[in-house]
């Protein structure tokens, strides 16, 4: 029995080693298989769970860098620079001990006090501030930054506080765009933003202006560098490089005349700064080429600084729309001779006019009775513009707005251009487009239908854009040439049309005798247009749009100049005397420039290049502004200049104030009489929060003068008009 079991038992054991064996051998088959499989797979496909192993070999061993194209300049008419490629800079502070130089010395903040101490001289935070940055709460943190206070800093700055050898401090550079001339035509410029702020390597865009509009061919093509590498990320000795070279951005040249412009940017902010107008624009072209040669607006920003950029964020000459007022008289009294409805001896009845169930006043409500068709333009009669547009017909009208090319883009290179638009449904809509109402146009669309007033009926587009020039080779790849873009009247008619302009000036009953310039024949007319809101028109002696278009010189015009302004807040004079105190020295010294004695006045001498004040003395600083026609504005009790504001190098205006911090306690300082933009200038000095009430200049502020300036806390500013 007991041998017939163990032979059983043995028999079963035999068994299941077979049993075994063969699921053995069945998996590692199967394995096997699958292993082929995936190996073949793999092999045939060079991937693995969508992972490119070919791709993934190439980059651990191939570095590939991205090779920078050079950003183009954009140039004035004469190939002086107006925008071009910059540096800026952000500061880093390393409180690690274990950072060494290559020779093995520290490089970290050893005295945190001095460290302190000394940077809060060019950086707008205080030494406290500074302190703090550098204890932060995490003892281990290897480095630390300023906040934004200590990014985007100028090499000016960056140059100033690598002199102090400071160990533990260390810059990062990133591209920038460098506006050497401030506040030039800067929303028509434009400016650029970098594409990944975080990335010392990367590109810049432009957002606005031609900057936008150019960007492709301004910025070139990038290239690329591409080396071996080992498993480490060293380069190999003798790897092969591979290279794509980098095409750069061609410049573009401007057709603004930086003299010209330089004295339009010099009158602008002298009005805007005097009269306070929510909006003012300034165009001169050459009425013969279309080339423009200044464009200013108000507001307006420093591309350089940013400073106002939040409140002028349009390029108001393309981007905005506006009912244009009686500037528009000039296309009414056009289309009617040239349409053969113009009679100037027929007489018609002045003061007002009723037109589809509403009231066409004249401006003075009254009129002046019965008058001649001749005297309806220089009086700016818009009944008489109403009485035009009757015997016209609606329709000849409207072919004639169509002919001027109103509700239709230019095409200026500059982007986001309003097209406008005519209302013309009602009676009412139809007689009041004769005199500017119903009708919305952009400030380039009226220059445009003016030119061809003003060049004996050929309509010429505006240029802002001479040519575009290779870099490389310095060929000419693209002229923009001028361009006639519409006969819309005779040449007969245009200077009927120039020689009433002419009355408006010279006629004791012309509406423009103000912009009598002595020595030139300038022909205008000006406008007052309503301002439209909901319901109807705004109120008010100071809620319109006024304007004055001008020819000179009249008979044979070689610049157009036209002016708008917006609402101004300081109504202390006449609204055309406002305007005049830009047009008139404006024409006097176009008219100069073109001289045939060759005797020129440089508009550019009337800007003040800024001096470095920096280390300077505050009684040398002192004086020297005052030599400049410039104002001060000191803040702290030091002796000794350690910040400024404009900074030097930058243009500034006669009779602008410098805001300088010196190196004592930081003191407020009497801001009584100081401008918005002064205040702005001192907040952005100081570092401090200021808050702003009011409109014109300062009459009260929350911390008197000669205290110390804390850390914290609002310092709040009253602004009052003085009328």
């Amino acid at each position: 029995m007991k041998k017939f079991l163990q032979k059983i038992f043995k028999n079963k054991a035999r068994r299941n080693h077979y049993i075994v064996g063969f699921f053995i051998v069945i998996v590692t088959a199967f394995s096997f298989i699958i292993f082929t499989q995936r190996f073949t797979s793999i092999a045939t496909s060079k991937s693995y769970h969508g992972v490119n192993l070919a791709e993934r070999t190439r980059q651990k061993y191939q570095s590939v860098d991205q090779v920078n194209a050079r950003r183009g300049d954009i140039l004035d008419s004469n190939g002086d620079m107006i925008a071009g490629n910059s540096s800026i800079y952000n500061i880093a502070v390393i409180l690690s001990k274990k950072s060494k130089t290559a020779d093995g010395k520290p490089d970290y903040v050893q005295n945190k006090q001095e460290t302190a101490k000394k940077l809060s001289k060019y950086l707008p935070l205080s030494k406290k501030q500074i302190l703090d940055y550098l204890t932060p709460k995490n003892k281990k943190q290897y480095q630390v930054e300023l906040g934004p206070e200590g990014r985007n800093l100028s090499i000016e700055i960056k140059n100033k506080i690598a002199a102090l050898k400071l160990p533990g401090i260390k810059f990062e550079e990133y591209p920038s765009r460098a506006y050497p001339n401030g506040t030039f035509a800067t929303n028509q410029v434009g400016i650029t933003k970098q594409d990944d702020s975080s990335d010392p390597h990367t590109n810049i865009s432009g957002l606005m202006g031609i900057e936008k509009y150019f960007n492709s061919i301004l910025a070139g093509k990038d290239g690329k560098k591409i080396t071996k590498i080992d498993s480490q990320g060293n380069e190999l000795p003798g790897s092969q490089v591979v290279e794509k070279q980098a095409v750069n951005g061609s410049n573009v040249y401007l057709t603004l005349d930086s003299k010209i412009q330089q004295y339009v940017e010099i009158l602008s902010q002298r009005v805007q700064d005097k009269y306070q107008p929510k909006n003012l624009q300034v165009l001169v072209m050459d009425s013969k080429t279309g080339q423009i040669k200044a464009a200013s607006q108000r507001p307006t920003f420093n591309p350089s600084t940013g400073k106002g950029m939040s409140d002028s964020w349009r390029d108001t000459l393309v981007e905005d729309q506006f009912e244009p007022g009686s500037v528009m008289k000039i296309l009414t009294l056009s289309a009617a001779i040239d349409s053969g409805n113009y009679d100037g001896n027929e007489l018609y009845k002045s003061g007002a006019v009723e037109v589809g169930g509403r009231t066409i006043r004249d401006w003075n409500n009254v009129g002046w009775g019965y008058i001649p068709e001749s005297e309806a333009f220089p009086r700016s009669s818009n009944t008489g513009m109403v009485h035009l547009e009757q015997q016209m017909g609606a329709d000849t009208w409207m072919k004639y707005m169509k002919k001027f090319k109103i509700g239709d883009k230019t095409g200026i290179e500059l982007p986001d251009e309003v097209s406008g638009g005519i209302s013309y449904k009602h009676d009412s809509d139809q007689a009041m487009t004769s005199f500017g109402q119903s009708v919305n146009v952009n400030t380039i669309q009226m220059l445009q239908a003016f030119s061809a007033v003003a060049n004996d009926g050929k309509m010429i587009k505006p240029q802002i854009v001479d040519k575009i020039v290779d870099p490389s080779t310095g060929k000419t790849t693209k002229n923009y040439k001028t361009k006639v873009v519409g006969n819309p009247i005779s040449a007969n008619t245009a200077q009927q049309v120039r020689k009433q302009m002419r009355q408006v000036v010279t006629k004791d009953y012309g509406t423009g005798m103000v912009y009598k310039v002595p020595g030139v024949k300038v022909g205008v007319k000006t406008g007052t247009a309503q301002i439209a809101s909901s319901g109807g028109y705004l109120t008010g002696a100071g809620n319109y749009i006024f304007s004055v278009a001008g020819m000179i010189p009249y008979n044979n015009p070689r610049y157009i100049v036209y002016i708008t302004m917006r609402q101004p807040q300081i109504m202390s004079t006449a609204a055309e005397k406002m305007i005049s105190e830009i047009f008139n020295p404006l024409v006097k010294r176009l008219m100069t420039q073109d001289d045939d004695s060759g005797q020129t006045i440089e508009a550019g001498s009337q800007y003040v290049d800024m001096p470095n004040f920096l280390n300077s003395s505050v009684a040398s600083a002192q004086k020297k502004i005052k030599k400049l026609n410039l104002q001060s504005g000191i803040v702290g009790t030091g002796d000794k200049i350690v910040q400024q504001s404009p900074a030097s190098g930058e243009k500034v205006m006669p009779g602008q104030r410098i805001v300088m911090l010196t190196n004592g306690a930081m003191t407020m300082p009497d801001l009584t009489g100081w401008s918005k933009n002064d205040v702005l200038k001192f907040a952005e000095i100081t570092g401090r929060t200021v808050v702003t009430s009011g409109d014109g200049y300062v009459t009260e502020q929350s911390i008197k003068p000669g205290k110390i300036i804390n850390d914290s806390g609002k310092i709040k500013v009253t602004l009052e008009n003085n009328n």
